[in-house]
């Protein structure tokens, strides 16, 4: 059993759980990202280009023969892959960044803290004691 335990508290660890939610919910992300994408970036600049669906674009490296399939190099599919990373990734970036922005900003709203009473009187003999010196 207590290979059981150190498991158990192993996968109830914090960082554990906040890792897997991040994962979940970045995967969630992920497909409304792609569905973005996929059904409204990509028509209207799939019309742009003339109509061209990128998932379309292909090479065909060997005829298909008989029962033997066409040896395709379909390099339309990476594009469009490479365009959601570009995407989700730069919505990822803006999320960060408005996240910093507003943690930022609840740092600035903080009043620094008053200084003790000690750290007054500390700071006034300080003074008095520089004033001395240069007086002499």
């Amino acid at each position: 059993m207590s290979l059981f335990k150190e498991f158990r508290d192993f996968a109830m660890r914090g960082n554990v759980v906040d890792l897997a939610v991040g994962v979940i919910i970045g995967a969630a992300f992920g497909k409304i990202v792609s569905a973005l994408v996929a059904n409204i970036i990509m028509p209207p600049l799939g019309l742009l280009i003339g109509g061209v669906d990128f998932k379309s674009f292909a090479w065909v490296l060997k005829p298909a023969v008989g029962d033997t399939p066409a040896v395709v190099m379909q390099y339309g599919i990476f594009i469009q892959t490479v365009f959601d990373f570009i995407i989700v990734a730069f919505a990822i970036f803006m999320a960060v960044k408005l996240m910093n922005k507003l943690h930022k900003k609840k740092e600035v709203e903080k009043p620094a803290p008053k200084p003790s009473v000690e750290e007054t009187l500390l700071t006034e003999i300080r003074d008095l004691l520089k004033e001395q010196k240069t007086g002499n």
